[in-house]
């Protein structure tokens, strides 16, 4: 029998409350065959979307199994498993600061606007199609990040990322032509071929995304990149102009986006990253329309530009502008986000009487727990505590794992299983009916027995929506405003 969502909430609190709330949340509802789980989850235009995609994603996984069984080595699994995390959230977020600190504005904000559309829209589009990665087994699944495998595939974030990025790197360099020698143009164009080439090769080499999930994340990138460039102009002028139009557009639109982002059938991170982008973004922007054209922060030669010059920096204050910028954003992190989760349920529990509660399916509602844990994880970036952690898990290299990750790809291989069985019963007659009710038992057992290998999703909270939204806003804001003012009064 289907639980309901009652009982769901309930098995939730309880779960929250057990290990400081920490722990795990089972989502498989007894009783509800694969074959049903989406049908009955999702809204008729969206199964019927995810129906027509799916018979691509399946028809791909024995061909994508053939080529990765015939061309695998030792370095090439290290080399992909390696690039990838050239397009995780992470590297991204830590390295986006770095050209506003170092006189480059224009590219810090071409890289934002293209990078956080990309996440916010494959974000949308994986939760709305709920379609799954290719089937492991037969594939490998080749990877350093224990979070990649819990999203859905289509469309391909990293390959929506990288080539996003590439492009606009490459166009801001050709319009920037007398800075550069003819071989560094070059070489940098090499660079990003390269680049893209392993993110999107790789993704297909180590099993994470098909044919399908890579070109669609592909076209997805030279549009986000198209849109970029042509309105480039119209957005920064909107954002300088004076008054207050510009956040009172900007910030209802942001908070629009993230009210509007599909509910998935299963648990995936992708609301989390588009949130924390969003928020980036809005920070990046409020920086511009407040600090631009003071002494901090100049309206040439593009708006919002940090004065720099390596030649009177120096090395020494061109890494001290580096380490503090990385300091300061991590301080803040860790102090507003614990900040923030003592603060807000009270509110949220008020907000929740008064009936103004928008809870999404898996987070938990302020009036059902009692407090939010203090060592919970973030997707998106990682903090101090998780920093060795995360060499360890470069250093050790790469994972090699066969079989489902995450509930997804667990309806996903028994729905492939179930659809083999079904295709078989068509070809056997009446006369083999007890034998086919003999296998679907233990079909079921094993189906309970496999949801017990997965790791389970962890109970999620309600404030972590907000808090992620306003320290992501504070990151971008830190990042371009409120570092430029420290580097003018520190004197880097």
């Amino acid at each position: 029998m289907t639980r309901t969502p009652a009982q769901v909430s309930k098995t939730k609190a309880a779960l929250a409350d057990n290990v400081e709330g920490y722990e795990t949340v089972n989502f498989k509802d007894a009783g509800n065959r694969s074959r049903d789980h989406y049908k009955s989850s999702m809204a008729k235009s969206r199964f019927r979307a995810r129906q027509l995609l799916l018979p691509l994603v399946r028809w791909e996984t024995p061909r994508l199994a053939w080529i990765q069984q015939h061309t695998r080595s030792k370095f090439l699994d290290d080399y992909f498993a390696l690039t990838a995390n050239l397009g995780t959230h992470t590297f991204f977020v830590i390295m986006l600061p770095m050209p506003f600190w170092l006189g480059y504005a224009h590219i810090g904000r071409g890289l934002v606007y293209v990078l956080a559309a990309g996440v916010l829209i494959s974000g949308m589009m994986k939760d709305f199609f709920c379609l799954p990665r290719p089937l492991s087994p037969p594939l490998h699944r080749i990877t350093m990040s224990g979070s990649a495998a819990l999203e859905y595939g289509f469309p391909s974030t990293h390959t929506t990322n990288a080539v996003s990025a590439a492009l606009m790197i490459l166009y801001i360099a050709r319009e920037n032509l007398d800075f550069m020698s003819p071989f560094s143009l070059m070489l940098l164009r090499i660079l990003m071929w390269v680049y893209m080439g392993s993110i999107v090769l790789g993704r297909i080499y180590c099993g994470m995304h098909g044919f399908l999930d890579v070109i669609a994340g592909a076209i997805l990138g030279a549009l986000i990149f198209y849109l970029r460039w042509t309105f480039a102009d119209v957005i920064d002028q909107f954002i300088t102009r004076p008054g207050p139009l510009a956040p009172c557009v900007i910030t209802p639109i942001i908070l629009i986006l993230v009210r509007i982002h599909p509910e998935p059938v299963d648990p995936c991170p992708c609301f989390e990253d588009g949130v924390a982008f969003a928020g980036v973004v809005l920070g990046v922007d409020m920086a511009l329309w407040h600090g631009w054209g003071t002494p901090f922060m100049t309206a040439a030669p593009y708006p919002g530009n940090i004065p720099y010059s390596y030649a009177e920096s120096g090395i020494v204050k061109s890494f001290a502008r580096v380490a503090f910028g990385i300091v300061a954003i991590f301080v803040w992190r860790a102090v507003m986000k614990k900040t923030l989760h003592a603060v807000l349920p009270p509110l949220f529990r008020l907000i929740e009487k008064i009936g103004l509660s928008m809870p999404r399916e898996f987070f938990l509602k302020a009036s059902e727990y009692h407090k939010v844990p203090s060592s919970i994880p973030d997707s998106t970036l990682v903090g101090a505590r998780e920093i060795p952690s995360l060499i360890h898990n470069i250093t050790r290299m790469r994972s090699d794992s066969v079989g489902p990750q995450s509930p997804a790809d667990m309806y996903e291989t028994i729905a492939y299983r179930e659809e083999r069985q079904r295709r078989k019963s068509l070809e056997i007659q009446a006369d083999n009916a007890h034998t086919a009710e003999t296998d679907d038992g233990m079909d079921e057992l094993d189906e309970d027995e496999l949801f017990l290998q997965i790791p389970k999703p962890r109970v999620q909270y309600d404030v972590e929506v907000i808090t992620k939204l306003i320290v992501y806003a504070g990151i971008g804001w830190i990042a371009v405003e409120g570092c430029s003012w420290a580097f003018y009064h520190l004197g880097f």
